[in-house]
């Protein structure tokens, strides 16, 4: 059967970065959001690449209007990335249950009756959904306890949403744990501060983050490939994976910024983040720091002179 996704939350930045993958690919490709707004795709694609994307907005907490896309697009495989961030969530918890969770039951649901085309259902989980660490210095990763977020808290929900399914269901599943996410449309969530500062540094503007500390870099383009890549692949069950890749010290990822933007003014407050710093396999695949903040900050210098993103506020 010939493929034919939907990418759920494609106008945020991993998504936009799978629709990106697929189009260049020439898969067809549905990109479906609640927002107009495709800034962030507008960042990956050019002018004709946008004008030829088929495009639906839809709200995944709607069943009804998701199962009509599915159907009026014969899809066969979902990349459910769809979700509201850890600020978002915090600001308006009723909301965020019902897009986090509800929304992601929902895709389960439709996908689940019509298993009879559909691939696995590939979803976003992520490093939020581990246990809260109080002590950040050399604490294993956990999943006893409780995240330290309400946005971690419903992403272990649809760990279980996922578990659930393909034992009552046998709905194929795969999750993938992204860590902290970089690269041209990051520009929302907890962890886009390592971004803001390589568009900082392309601006030529100093710039702060607010925690230092050390934390999974993982290059969007590679975090979209393998989001595209579990969608293809066989499965059964509910597999889980953390996507992986070397933890680094804010400290290297300043002195990645500094190498590709001689002068570049950036600095840290001392905070650390309460999620581990390194999960999954360490030694996976990427590409390599230093090459992908160069491409990221080379990426951002082209985009503002362009106007399709502006240099950070103080």
């Amino acid at each position: 059967m010939d493929e034919r996704f939907l990418v759920t939350g494609a106008n945020g930045c991993i998504g936009a970065w799978v629709v990106a993958q697929l189009t260049r690919e020439a898969t067809p490709v549905v990109a479906l959001d609640a927002s107009d707004d495709d800034h962030r795709l507008r960042l990956v694609l050019d002018d004709a690449a946008i004008a030829g994307l088929t495009k639906v907005r839809g709200d995944i907490t709607d069943l009804d209007a998701l199962e009509r896309t599915l159907d009026e697009h014969a899809i066969t495989h979902v990349i459910h990335l769809a979700a509201l961030q850890v600020p978002f969530c915090r600001a308006d918890p009723p909301l965020g249950a019902r897009v986090n969770v509800v929304g992601t039951v929902n895709v389960f649901e439709a996908v689940a009756r019509r298993r009879d085309r559909m691939g696995p259902v590939v979803y976003a989980s992520s490093v939020a959904a581990y246990d809260a660490l109080d002590d950040a210095n050399g604490a294993a990763p956990a999943m006893q306890g409780a995240p330290g977020t309400l946005y971690g808290v419903y992403k272990r929900a649809n760990e279980g949403t996922a578990a659930v399914y393909a034992q009552e269901r046998e709905t194929p599943s795969v999750g993938l744990r992204p860590h902290t996410v970089y690269g041209p449309g990051r520009d929302q969530g907890v962890t886009s501060a390592p971004t803001t500062a390589m568009l900082a540094a392309a601006a030529g503007e100093a710039y702060t983050m607010p925690f230092g500390g050390a934390y999974q870099l993982q290059y969007a383009p590679d975090v979209a490939a393998a989001f595209v890549a579990a969608a293809r692949a066989d499965g059964r069950g509910a597999s889980l994976r953390d996507i992986g890749g070397p933890s680094v010290h804010t400290d290297e990822l300043i002195a990645a910024i500094r190498a590709a933007a001689p002068g570049a003014e950036i600095a840290y407050e001392p905070v650390v983040l309460p999620f581990p710093s390194g999960v999954g396999d360490t030694d996976a695949p990427a590409t390599p720091l230093h090459e992908g903040v160069a491409d990221a900050i080379g990426r951002f210098r082209d985009l503002l002179g362009r106007g399709l993103v502006a240099a950070p506020s103080a």
